[in-house]
């Protein structure tokens, strides 16, 4: 009796009252069309739990080490914004779960999409414009905050930005795509390195937290004045997803919600294998298949598991979530070939149930139209499924611009390019670009000069699709290889006039008022090594865009081209 007793009190001694650190969604929305949302609770103590409370709870369920419960919410059609009384109940104990009801943003304005009517400037927003130094080096950053390091926190922020709003819209720029603002990793692990140098996450994709801001930008109600502020300037705002992998220091490396949630463990992985093609190719390996959609990304990202319904889920859940706390307008999405395609066909069905005008720009990282063409939406490929993708990169013209511009390829390369459109079922949107942030600075090629790189951007600026530029392109920053090609924007360009910005300036105005350079249909003229003349015609008008890489001044019609130069011209109908 004695030993029972022993062991009793050994029993309650041990037992730990439930604890809740974090709930993802922290907040939902009347009336969404996902109800019930779907909780994901952080704590410990969870094995064995209820929920109950003010809001209808069901399917409740902890994994097995006690850490996460999984709990749906359904919220009434006429139920009030505000916090919500929700208790996680075990035999230890009960504590409150935070959550509450909030109300979404006036759809006026937002959710817009991004079109051929577009011209987009990414910018990374650490390296861009430091508009609060008081968030240089927060307390937790831990001296991350260090300009002469290539990979440290440099101090760009979200009030940076805002600042220069106005520069972006003298620019001709109408949208920004800014690299990812979720919160980051705030240490630099002394044992690791990247190319012999302690490295942080600065450029965001390396989450530790999908439902967090990175403290060194800023925090969410500044983000949502970003947006706001844009808008208010006529210009969207495209934000930067990342679906395939967290960051390594996230908390679910160690600690999993469910033991399947990632593809394998830091221990025992994939290394991703990096072979796009696999997914297309109806005759690949297997192995081949399962290492590019299962491997770790650079084999140190961790790959989470979409074909897990609850990853699904919340992944889905938290795109949806970002677009209603900000009202952005579009999405880039990440290494999108690297992610079930069955996980883009749901994920956008839900993007565009509840936003119909949203669209999604999806990164696919080859030179090969066939391949970037069979991640499009629009039409089942040869795997029964439509990702529903709206649009994507043009890699396959991005290399051939810099081949042509920068290099000795042929000027019939972009035509070249240009004639497999008939693979995409839309290349209308598909946006074109001279420079990003993963490839070298246009300026930094062999045969790059000014000139020709003022013809690139006439170029995409002229051609179908829309149109991009990587901040500090428009100064002709240097930049070779990652991290060189994201140096910090210098300021005093803020208020500079050169060359190259008034020339993209003067093309950015000439397309905005100009329907054919933005809608039309696209024709050549001329095609050969040293030319590439072309007209892009609507009712209104007709422009006419000659191209001459060559040593000789061409004539095409009435225009005349000196040698190293293009010339656009638009006739009003």
């Amino acid at each position: 009796m004695r030993f029972a007793l022993a062991l009793i009190v050994a029993s309650l001694a041990c037992a730990e009252p439930p604890r809740v650190t974090k709930v993802e969604p922290p907040n939902w929305w009347a009336g969404h069309s996902v109800n019930p949302v779907r909780l994901l609770v952080r704590g410990s103590g969870l094995r064995g739990a209820t929920v109950a409370g003010e809001l209808e709870t069901r399917n409740v369920r902890a994994n097995e080490a006690g850490t996460y419960l999984f709990v749906d919410v359904a919220i009434p059609l006429d139920a009030r914004p505000g916090p919500v009384k929700l208790t996680v109940r075990t035999r230890d104990g009960g504590v409150l779960i935070p959550f509450e009801i909030v109300a979404p943003p006036a759809p006026a304005g937002r959710y817009q999409g991004v079109t051929p009517d577009d011209f987009i400037y990414l910018i990374m927003p650490d390296r861009y414009s430091d508009g609060d130094p008081t968030n240089n080096d927060p307390p937790l950053s831990r001296g991350l905050f260090n300009r002469s390091l290539k990979r440290f926190y440099h101090g760009g922020d979200f009030q940076g930005v805002i600042n220069r709003l106005p520069y972006l819209k003298n620019l001709g720029v109408t949208a920004i795509w800014l690299t990812p603002i979720y919160d980051n990793a705030n240490r630099s692990d002394p044992d690791k390195h990247y190319d012999g140098e302690p490295f942080t996450d600065y450029h965001g994709y390396g989450a530790i937290d999908f439902y967090g801001v990175e403290e060194h930008f800023g925090d969410l109600a500044k983000f949502r004045e970003l947006v706001d502020t844009a808008h208010g300037l006529g210009m969207k705002v495209v934000q930067d997803q990342v679906a395939n992998h967290t960051g390594p220091a996230h908390p679910w490396v160690d600690d999993p919600p469910l033991p399947n949630w990632f593809h394998g463990t830091a221990a025992k992985h994939l290394g991703n294998n990096g072979q796009i093609a696999a997914v297309a190719d109806p005759y690949t390996p297997p192995g081949s298949l399962r290492a590019m959609l299962d491997g770790w990304f650079a084999n140190i990202l961790p790959d989470l598991n979409q074909e897990e319904p609850e990853v699904a889920r919340y992944l889905i859940q938290n795109t949806l979530w970002w677009i209603g706390m900000t009202g952005f307008d579009a999405v880039r999405q990440d290494t999108l070939p690297y992610v079930p395609r069955t996980f883009w066909r749901d994920w956008m069905a839900a993007i565009k149930r509840e936003h119909p005008r949203l669209n999604v720009i999806g990164e696919t990282l080859d030179a090969d139209p066939a391949l970037v063409a069979f991640f499009q939406g629009g039409r089942k490929q040869a795997d029964g499924i439509d990702t529903g993708i709206d649009t994507l990169f043009d890699f396959p013209l991005y290399f051939a611009i810099r081949g042509v511009f920068a290099g000795e390829t042929p000027m019939r390369a972009l035509a070249s390019v240009l004639a497999h459109d008939h693979l995409y079922p839309d290349p209308s949107p598909l946006v074109t670009f001279v420079g990003l942030h993963d490839v070298d600075r246009f300026m930094s090629a062999k045969r790059a000069t000014l000139e020709r790189l003022k013809m690139a951007f006439t170029f995409v600026l002229t051609t179908r699709g829309i149109p991009l530029i990587y901040y500090g392109d428009e100064i002709a920053m240097q930049g070779g290889s990652d991290p060189d090609n994201r140096r910090d924007f210098p300021a005093p360009s803020f208020d500079s006039h050169s060359e190259l910005q008034d020339h993209i300036a003067r093309l950015a105005k000439l397309r905005a008022a100009n329907d054919c350079l933005r809608r039309g249909e696209l024709k050549n003229l001329r095609v050969d090594a040293k030319v590439y003349a072309y007209t892009r015609s609507t009712r209104a008008c007709v422009a006419t865009v000659v191209l001459n890489i060559g040593a000789e001044p061409v004539t095409i019609g009435a225009i005349s081209t000196a040698p190293n130069a293009a010339e656009v011209r638009v006739q009003r109908r």
